[in-house]
C-alpha cells in the first residue's frame, strides 16, 4: 500500500482516541512527516519518523509494528471520494483568523463553526442547552464547559458537517475542552496556528474602530475610514486598549500552549504577518497538499 507523506512541520505525535472509542465520527487520515517526502510500498516498512493519523466512520484498525513501536491507524474510506478535511484553526485577537476563516470556507466548503455562534444560536433557539446556558449568562457567570462542548459535539455531528467537513474557529481554547472533543471521537485533521508578533497584535487592536451605524470595523491606520462624517462616529470597544489587549494576549497564550499538547502531530503554524492574500497562499499550500495525501491513500487502497 503506498502512502505518500505531507510535510508538515511536526515533531512529535498527536494523541488520538483509541480504537474503541464509540463516536461515529469519521476521523480523516493524514500522514505526517517532519521531512521526508518518501513513499513506502508496504506499511511494514513504515518508519517510527512517520505519524499515521486515520480511521474510517467509526471503524478502525490498527497495527502494530515491531520492536514495541507505536500502534498506527490505517485509513478505511468508502466509495471514491476521500474523507473530508477536518479543520481546527486558532489566532490571537487580531491575528487575521476570521478573514482567513472566510476565505477556507469560501475555497474548500467546510462548514464554519464557532463557539460563540452556537451560543448565541441555542439562546435565540430556546433550546434546553439555550436556556441553561442563558442562566448563567444572565448571572454574569461563564458559561460551564460541559455545554458549550455538547453544543459543539453536536453541531460537529451534523450531516452537514459530516459531509462537506468542517472548520472549527478558535476552538478548543483549553485543555479540557480538547480533551472532551477527543473522548467523543473528534480529530482535526490539521491544527492551523496564525503567529503575529505581540507588538503588531497590539497595534492592530488598539487602532480598531466601530461605525455604529453600519457595522463596519475600520482602523485608524490601516483601514481608515472613507470620510469625515464617518470619522466621527466611530467608536472603540471598551477592551480595545493596550492593557486590557495585553491581558487577554496572555490569556490567548497561555490556552493555545495547552490545547497544542493535544495536536502537537498536525500544527501548521502559518505567519500571519503578511498580508491576507499570503497568510492564505500558505494555509492553501497545506490545505492542499492534505487532500492531495487523502486522494493518493484512496487510490492506493482502491488499487
Amino acid at each position: 500500500m503506498a502512502c505518500c507523506s505531507l510535510s508538515f512541520p511536526a515533531t512529535t505525535k498527536a494523541k488520538y482516541p483509541s480504537p474503541s472509542s464509540s463516536s461515529s465520527n469519521s476521523a480523516v487520515s493524514a500522514t505526517v512527516s517532519p521531512s521526508s517526502s518518501s513513499c513506502f510500498s508496504s506499511s511494514k516498512s513504515i518508519s517510527h519518523s512517520h505519524l499515521f493519523l486515520s480511521s474510517s466512520r467509526g471503524i478502525y484498525y490498527q497495527q502494530t509494528l515491531v520492536r514495541r513501536r507505536p500502534s498506527y491507524f490505517q485509513v478505511v474510506s468508502s466509495g471514491n471520494k476521500p474523507e473530508p478535511l477536518k479543520v481546527m484553526i486558532s489566532g490571537a485577537p487580531a491575528s487575521g483568523k476570521g478573514t482567513q476563516c472566510q476565505l477556507i470556507t469560501k475555497k474548500y466548503g467546510l462548514v464554519h463553526i464557532a463557539a460563540g455562534d452556537l451560543l448565541r444560536a441555542e439562546i435565540s433557539s430556546g433550546s434546553e442547552m439555550g436556556k441553561q446556558a442563558k442562566e448563567y449568562m444572565e448571572k454574569g457567570q461563564l458559561v460551564p464547559n460541559e455545554i458549550v462542548v455538547m453544543m459543539v459535539k453536536e453541531r460537529l455531528s451534523q450531516p452537514d458537517s459530516q459531509e462537506n467537513g468542517w472548520l472549527l474557529d478558535g476552538y478548543p481554547r483549553s485543555l479540557s475542552q480538547a480533551t472532551a472533543l477527543q473522548e467523543f471521537g473528534f480529530q482535526p485533521d490539521i491544527f492551523i496556528l496564525l503567529e503575529v508578533p505581540e507588538d503588531n497584535l497590539v497595534e492592530r487592536v488598539v487602532g480598531r474602530r466601530l461605525d455604529p451605524v453600519t457595522g463596519r470595523i475600520y482602523h485608524l491606520k490601516y483601514s481608515p475610514p472613507e470620510t469625515e462624517e464617518i470619522a466621527s462616529r466611530l467608536t472603540q470597544r471598551f477592551d480595545d486598549t493596550e492593557e486590557k489587549v495585553k491581558l487577554r494576549l496572555q490569556t490567548h497564550h497561555q490556552n493555545v500552549e495547552s490545547v497544542l499538547s493535544m495536536f502537537e502531530g498536525v500544527t501548521v503554524k502559518v505567519n500571519g504577518n503578511v498580508s491576507k492574500e499570503e497568510v492564505f497562499a500558505q494555509i492553501d499550500s497545506a490545505l492542499t497538499q492534505l487532500l492531495e495525501q487523502k486522494q493518493a491513500t484512496l487510490g492506493s487502497m482502491a488499487a
